[in-house]
C-alpha cells in the first residue's frame, strides 16, 4: 500500500505542466538522437547537460532520462530504413528489420518495434517500482568496505563486457580513476595532480569530459566517413502489425523483456548485451533458425524489447546503490551531483519528489513515446536527409557553449577540446571511453570508500574479506577476470607446448 501511495504522489509530480514538458521535451529529443545517426544517447545526454543547470533538479533528471530511453526507441528507425544503427544497441535490429523493409514491410517491422519498446518499457519500470523499494532497504546495511567491493565489481564488468581489448579497456579504466583523482583531496583537502592550475582544485568537471569524447570525438570520426544513406522508396504502410504478426512476435516480446531486465541491471552496457542475446536465443529456439537475417519479425521484436526492457532496469542500480551501470547513466549521475542530489539507499528518503517523480514520469514518457514513434515516422525520415555539413557544425556550437556555460569559465571548453581530440584519437585505435568515464564517475567513491575502510580497519586490506558481503562481492569480481584471463593463458600454454614438443 505504501507504494502505491508513493506511486501516485510520483504522478502528481510527474503530470504537473513543467514536467510534463521536461518528460515530452526529454522524449521527443531522445528519439531525434535514435534517429540521427552517429550521435547516440551518450553524446546528447552529455551535449544537453548544461542546459538542465538552470532547470530543477526534478524536471532536469526526468528530461535527461527521457533523452535515454527514448534514443532507445528512436535508434530503430534508422535501422530498419537506412541499415545503420542509431545507437549501439540497435545494431541486431538490422539484420532482420531492414530486410522487412525491402520486401515492403517496413511498417510492420517499425510497428512491432515500437509496441514492443511500449511494452519493455513499462513492464521495466514497474519493475523498477517493485524492486527499488528493498534494494535500497538492504543498501543501508552497506558501510565502505561494502560499497567499495560493489564499485570494483562494477569496473570489473565493463572491462570484461567491454567490445574491444580487455587489456585496453583496463587501461582506459586506470586512466579514468587517475584523472578523477585531480583536485583537491578528500580527506586531508591537499592538492593532488594541479600542476599548479587553480582551475583544476576543484577537479576536472565531468560535462566538458562527457562533450569532448563523445560530442567533438563522434563528430571527428564520423566526418571522415563518406558513405551515403540510401532511405527506402517504398512508401511506408501498415504501421500497426496484423493478428499474425502478434501471435509470431508475442514470446519474443516476453523473452527479450525478461532478459532485458535481468541483463540491464549488471555493469557494462547491459542493453547492448541484452539486445544481442535475446536474438541469439530466439534463434536458438525457432523452428525456423535459417530465416533469422532475411526478414522475420521476432528478429525485430526480440532485441527491441530487450534493449528497452534493460534500458529502464539499468535504473535500478544507480538509484539504489548509487553506482551507475553504463557509461550514460553515467553522466546522468553527475547531473545528479551537480543538483546536489546523490543517488543511493538515502534518495527516496531525501528527496522522494526526485525519485518517485522520475519513476512515475517514465509510465508518462513511455506512452508519449509510442504516441511520437509512431505518426511521426514520416518527420523521422526528413530528419535523416539533413545534410552532414550542417548537423556537425551545430553539434560542436552547441558543444562549446555548453562547456562555457556551466562555470561560465573558458577552461572547461579548452578540456572539452583536449577530450575531443583524445576521443578522437581513443576511436582511431580502438580505444573504448566508456570504461574511461564510468571509472571516471565511479573514482570519487572508489577513493573515499577505499580510504574509509582502511583508517577503520587499521589499515589492513585482510578487512576486506572480514566482511560477509564485501567478500563474496570481490570473490565474484576475482572470478570474472581469472575468467577472462585464463582462455588466452591456456592458449600460450598450448602454443609453448607444441613448441617443447617439436624440439625434441
Amino acid at each position: 500500500m505504501d507504494t502505491l501511495n508513493s506511486l501516485l504522489y510520483g504522478f502528481s509530480i510527474a503530470l504537473m505542466p513543467e514536467n510534463l514538458f521536461f518528460c515530452f521535451l526529454g522524449a521527443l529529443l531522445g528519439t531525434l538522437v535514435g534517429v540521427l545517426p552517429g550521435i547516440g544517447p551518450v553524446g546528447a545526454i552529455a551535449i544537453l547537460l548544461p542546459i538542465t543547470f538552470k532547470i530543477p533538479a526534478t524536471g532536469a533528471i526526468i528530461m535527461l532520462a527521457g533523452l535515454y530511453y527514448g534514443a532507445m526507441y528512436g535508434g530503430s528507425t534508422t535501422s530498419i530504413l537506412v541499415n545503420i544503427p542509431g545507437e549501439a544497441a540497435s545494431v541486431v535490429t538490422c539484420m532482420d528489420g531492414y530486410q522487412m523493409a525491402l520486401q515492403g514491410r517496413a511498417g510492420a517491422a517499425l510497428g512491432i518495434a515500437a509496441f514492443g519498446s511500449f511494452i519493455a518499457g513499462t513492464v521495466g519500470v514497474i519493475g523498477l517500482m517493485l524492486f527499488a523499494v528493498p534494494m535500497s532497504r538492504m543498501a543501508l546495511k552497506f558501510g565502505p568496505h561494502e560499497y567499495f567491493a560493489l564499485i570494483v565489481l562494477g569496473l570489473t564488468f565493463v572491462i570484461y563486457l567491454s567490445h574491444g581489448s580487455m587489456l585496453k579497456a583496463l587501461m582506459m579504466c586506470c586512466l579514468g580513476l587517475m584523472l578523477s583523482s585531480v583536485g583537491l583531496d578528500p580527506i586531508t583537502a591537499a592538492p593532488r595532480m594541479t600542476m599548479g592550475l587553480l582551475e583544476l582544485y576543484d577537479g576536472i568537471s565531468i560535462a566538458p569530459v562527457a562533450m569532448g569524447l563523445f560530442g567533438i570525438g563522434e563528430v571527428l570520426v564520423n566526418i571522415e566517413r563518406t558513405t551515403d544513406t540510401e532511405l527506402i522508396k517504398t512508401r511506408i504502410k501498415g504501421l500497426f502489425p496484423s493478428k499474425r504478426d502478434w501471435v509470431a512476435s508475442r514470446w519474443a516480446l516476453a523473452r527479450g523483456t525478461l532478459v532485458g531486465f535481468f541483463l540491464g541491471v549488471l555493469p557494462g552496457g547491459g542493453h547492448v548485451v541484452a539486445s544481442f542475446l535475446s536474438y541469439g536465443l530466439e534463434k536458438r529456439l525457432s523452428k525456423h533458425p535459417e530465416r533469422f537475417g532475411k526478414g522475420v519479425i521476432e528478429g525485430v521484436a526480440a532485441p527491441e524489447s530487450a534493449n528497452n526492457a534493460a534500458a529502464t532496469s539499468s535504473f535500478i542500480p544507480l538509484l539504489t546503490l548509487g553506482i551507475p551501470p553504463n557509461i550514460s547513466l553515467s553522466i546522468l549521475f553527475g547531473a545528479f551531483l551537480i543538483h546536489g542530489i546523490t543517488p543511493g539507499p538515502f534518495l527516496i528518503k531525501n528527496h522522494p519528489d526526485v525519485f518517485w517523480g522520475v519513476l512515475s514520469s517514465m509510465y508518462v514518457g513511455n506512452v508519449m513515446l509510442l504516441v511520437l514513434n509512431l505518426p511521426l515516422i514520416p518527420l523521422w525520415i526528413q530528419v535523416l536527409k539533413i545534410p552532414d555539413k550542417y548537423l556537425y557544425p551545430l553539434i560542436l556550437l552547441f558543444c562549446l557553449i555548453g562547456a562555457y556555460s556551466m562555470r561560465n569559465n573558458v577552461f572547461d571548453i579548452h578540456v572539452m577540446i583536449i577530450f575531443g581530440l583524445l576521443g578522437y584519437g581513443f576511436r582511431k585505435f580502438e580505444y573504448e571511453g566508456a570504461p574511461l568515464v564510468l571509472a571516471f564517475v565511479l573514482g570519487p567513491l572508489f577513493d573515499l570508500n577505499l580510504r574509509q575502510a582502511l583508517l577503520t580497519s587499521g589499515g589492513n586490506f585482510i578487512a576486506f574479506f572480514t566482511h560477509p558481503i564485501s567478500a563474496v562481492v570481490l570473490a565474484l569480481a576475482m572470478v570474472v577476470m581469472a575468467s577472462a584471463a585464463l582462455p588466452p593463458v591456456a592458449r600460450k600454454l598450448k602454443i609453448f607446448k607444441k613448441l617443447a614438443d617439436d624440439q625434441l
